[in-house]
């Protein structure tokens, strides 16, 4: 039996044209949750960063880790064109993931 991963880089904000967080997780669901429920001590707890503005999948850790090093080397304009693309009005893609 082949077991498949998955990860996740996905990027945070509060508003739009908020602060911005870019992270990595293998359950991303799991990672909203926390980030929404402000479990974990941090940047995104401080900065309120609950709103998921964008997110990528990966089969494999390394392309996930070369990506979210990528990103966060971006420059500001690069990072919210990536996130326009998707959503022009930063809407939360997990809004409806809990109750």
């Amino acid at each position: 039996m082949k077991i498949h991963h998955q990860y996740y880089v996905y990027m945070l904000s509060n508003m739009k044209n908020g602060t911005l967080y870019i992270g990595m997780s293998n359950d991303l669901e799991r990672r909203m949750f926390e980030h929404k429920n402000k479990l974990i001590e941090g940047f995104t707890k401080k900065y309120n960063l609950t709103r998921l503005v964008y997110f990528e999948q990966f089969q494999y850790v390394n392309d996930a880790i070369k990506r979210e090093k990528q990103l966060k080397n971006w420059n500001r304009k690069w990072k919210i064109d990536l996130i326009e693309d998707e959503s022009k009005e930063w809407n939360d893609l997990s809004f409806d993931w809990f109750d």
